[in-house]
């Protein structure tokens, strides 16, 4: 018999534990669908030296504290097995590996299909985030570069490049936390797109934290959030890049006009050659599965109110960024948006 669950979450990373922490409150029927083979969520596919930008105190889920770290900011691994432990701990509803393919309307019910089983659910929770969605910009003569090329959603380590020529491009934190590591084995330089703006030694995702929440209680009041006397760039000045800095490899060169078979064009039309170059270039949303129930846009980017489809009323997105809350694609900010989401949920399958 066909199984019709109240509510389908696709996703198994932060966003999706934290839906389900607050699903406990509810009586309503769920399931978590991941499509990774082992818990941890996204934090499983990160580069191994990446860290928090906040101590574990100030990382964590809603209910439950992140021990403490043996270090200023838990690591890659900390994560992973807080992540894996909470899950556990509020014994959430997961099914792994189950990889969404598509989600279709059928008369009341949204069809949600995987590469194995198929599933039924009158609402539904998209939680699938950003990582696997990696975006490389389209540069004339890409295609000839006959050397590496990794996003950095595909670095793990500096082993591959240890006495090469890299160019690293991207002025945000992955761009800067990599120049910092593969500077240290390497010849590198930094291509950026704008300046790079770094955040004073002082700030860290606590404070990042507070600003998002002063500016969600601001336009809440329909006050004007001026950004600017919280002193805030970019790039967070975690123990890596502090000590990169000391080294005066935090310099800058524009962004690359075209690339040649061994290496890149600079604006002013000289080459120079490279081994390898890193795409710190950020990510779009992975919500292809919902392609035919919502329209996006050329970033995969969904219409919504809060967290909610404008185009589909059982239909939710938590943990993508701005758009879907403040501060949401963060351990400590996604628990604010998933509380007011699984409220909506309850109250909309109670109709």
């Amino acid at each position: 018999m066909q199984k019709t669950h109240d509510l389908i979450i696709i996703g198994g990373g932060q966003s999706a534990l934290a839906c389900g922490y607050y699903l406990r409150r509810t009586d309503i029927n769920y399931v978590i669908l991941d499509k990774n083979e082992a818990c941890g969520g996204s934090w499983r596919t990160v580069w191994d030296s990446l860290t928090l930008f906040s101590p574990a105190e100030h990382s964590s889920l809603p209910g439950w504290l992140m021990p403490s770290s043996s270090k200023d900011f838990p690591t890659k691994e900390e994560v992973i097995e807080y992540l894996c432990a909470y899950e556990k701990k509020y014994n959430l509803s997961v099914l792994r590996p189950t990889e969404v393919t598509e989600v279709i309307k059928k008369g009341d019910l949204l069809e949600v299909k995987t590469t194995g089983e198929t599933y039924f659910s009158r609402a539904l929770i998209s939680a699938t985030g950003r990582s696997s969605k990696p975006f490389i910009p389209n540069v004339p003569g890409q295609s000839k570069f006959e050397g590496i090329q990794l996003h950095s959603s595909e670095y793990r380590n500096s082993d591959q490049l240890k006495g090469k020529k890299v160019l690293i491009v991207g002025e945000g934190n992955s761009g800067a936390q990599l120049l910092a590591e593969v500077s240290k084995v390497a010849d590198t330089t930094w291509s950026t797109r704008d300046t790079p703006e770094f955040l004073p030694d002082d700030v860290d995702g606590r404070v990042l934290f507070d600003v998002a929440s002063a500016k969600y209680y601001a336009e809440k009041k329909g006050e004007k959030f001026d950004a600017s006397k919280y002193n805030l760039g970019h790039i967070v000045m975690v123990p890596t890049v502090k000590e990169a800095r000391e080294r005066n490899v935090l310099n800058a060169k524009p962004a690359i006009s075209g690339m040649t078979q061994n290496g890149v064009v600079w604006p002013d039309g000289s080459e120079e050659n490279f081994d390898a170059v890193i795409w710190c270039t950020g990510f779009d949303y992975n919500t292809n599965h919902l392609s035919s129930i919502v329209e996006t846009d050329q970033k995969g980017k969904v219409k919504t109110e809060g967290t909610r489809a404008l185009a589909e009323p059982g239909l939710w997105l938590v943990g993508y960024g701005g758009w879907t809350g403040f501060a949401s694609a963060t351990l400590i900010g996604v628990g604010r948006s998933a509380k007011k989401t699984i409220s909506e949920v309850d109250e909309y399958l109670a109709q």
